[in-house]
């Protein structure tokens, strides 16, 4: 393939170097120079904070994950590229998702079970809250009343800042009987690992089966597993990328633009800054070359929306009221003018050192009609990115917020030189490793 040899050899290199100066002075500065940021809420503060992380500095260098996660590393380092260009198209997404659940559960065992029961267990999170419903028909009547920190019964952190069907998504695991902290994070770790497979069954849909062998070892071994496993946003992403999967297989069926419909429009029902990833989908029948799925797809998604406003939950009415409390919190000691930078720095962390490298040499892509479809898509999940950072309301945290969109920009990655592909995911993997012993995260 003659796309990425066509990039000129010091593009990556200076993404790579931009990428290091972007994440060292995010680290930096705030500390040198005193600034105050509020990467974490006052009553949390602690001379360990590391913004722009929302975590700590808490070395950790040996936990019962850590051998298996240096295993996974080593093998993806050794073998993943070679097997991405050999398997069978059933065998590398059989293997892409083996490795991303192993990827995900050894760097979340690093911290022991609690690695997978800590996040969900607190009670900002979902599950308490979800344990406690009882009437589905009185959650979503009161629910945009619950938002304000006013109310009497104002909802805590994630649920306030998140439509309900987020909420109802561990509601039905307490009702089934996976409420437990760990049991309900295994499974949103062993869904959110499915993400590599939706992207690929996108790309392939796509007719750009070799970009998605060529991403997949980027897209299993990932260095957001740190912040995917057990975080509902991971579980978001993965909604949102089977959903461009349907929508993908759409430009060849038009009946896979129904599910794709009702996925999308969940996902927006579970996060506020879901209606962003139209771009992704536009980009999706552009690259298909198909418009005949666009109205039914948007059909389907507004019913799912109308009928969550039919049960009492309107989503234009929420947010505004989402983001009073927003800026009544936290968000208001957050500046903005460390954040819309910090931000993608933290990106650059998440999705791992590779980012500008991969961004950077998109533009060089030749020749361009081979290239189209990634480009399409890494477009796409760049301008959401931007536009989610200059909304104002991912201001810190998007380690975790972000995850939904990391996916769409790892496909970058397909685009470097051959030469990149092992070392780079050598350094992808080893980034990962030193994120999760280094840093307490809080997610």
């Amino acid at each position: 393939m003659s796309g990425p040899r066509a990039v000129p050899r010091a593009v990556p290199w200076l993404g790579l170097l931009a990428a290091a100066v972007l994440v060292t002075l995010a680290f930096v500065l705030p500390r040198e120079l005193g600034w105050e940021v509020a990467s974490r809420a006052p009553r949390n503060a602690s001379p360990r904070e590391v913004p722009p992380l929302h975590g700590l500095w808490q070395p950790d260098l040996f936990g019962p994950g850590t051998l298996p996660a240096i295993a996974i590393a080593l093998l993806g380092f050794r073998y993943a590229a070679d097997l991405a260009e050999r398997l069978s198209w059933r065998r590398l997404l059989l293997a892409s998702y083996a490795a991303s659940l192993g990827w995900l559960l050894s760097l979340a065992f690093v911290d022991g079970t609690s690695g997978i029961s800590r996040v969900l267990g607190n009670p900002y999170e979902y599950l308490v809250t979800a344990r406690e419903v009882g009437s589905l028909h009185t959650l979503l009547q009161t629910y945009v009343d619950r938002i304000p920190y006013a109310a009497s019964d104002n909802w805590p952190t994630h649920v306030a800042g998140h439509p309900p069907g987020t909420l109802l998504f561990f509601v039905g695991l307490v009702t089934i009987g996976l409420g437990g902290d760990f049991a309900a994070g295994l499974v949103v770790t062993v869904l959110a690992a499915t993400t590599v497979v939706a992207l690929l069954v996108t790309l392939r849909a796509l007719g750009a089966e070799s970009w998605g062998r060529r991403a997949a070892p980027f897209l299993a071994l990932t260095p957001a597993a740190v912040f995917m496993a057990v975080s509902a946003d991971a579980l978001i992403g993965a909604v949102v990328a089977w959903g461009m999967a349907c929508l993908a297989l759409a430009t060849r069926r038009l009946w896979w633009a129904v599910p794709a419909g009702l996925l999308l429009g969940y996902a927006v029902l579970m996060s506020y800054g879901m209606p962003l990833v139209g771009l992704i989908a536009l980009a999706v029948l552009v690259a298909g070359r198909a418009w005949k799925p666009l109205p039914v797809a948007a059909v389907a998604a507004l019913a799912v929306v109308l009928l969550f406003a039919a049960l009492g939950f309107s989503w234009w009415d929420a947010y505004p009221v989402l983001r009073e409390r927003y800026y009544d919190g936290i968000a208001a000691d957050r500046p903005l003018s460390y954040w819309w930078w910090a931000n993608l720095a933290l990106l650059v962390v998440s999705t791992g050192p590779l980012l500008l490298a991969g961004l950077f040499s998109a533009p060089f892509a030749r020749p361009l009609r081979e290239a189209r479809v990634p480009l399409l898509l890494i477009g796409a999940g760049a301008l959401v990115v931007a536009a989610a950072d200059a909304s104002g309301m991912s201001k810190a945290e998007v380690e975790r917020i972000w995850l939904p969109f990391v996916p769409w920009l790892t496909l970058s990655f397909a685009l470097l030189p051959a030469g990149w592909r092992r070392w780079g995911l050598g350094l992808q993997v080893l980034a990962a490793l030193l994120v999760q012993h280094l840093f307490y995260t809080s997610w």
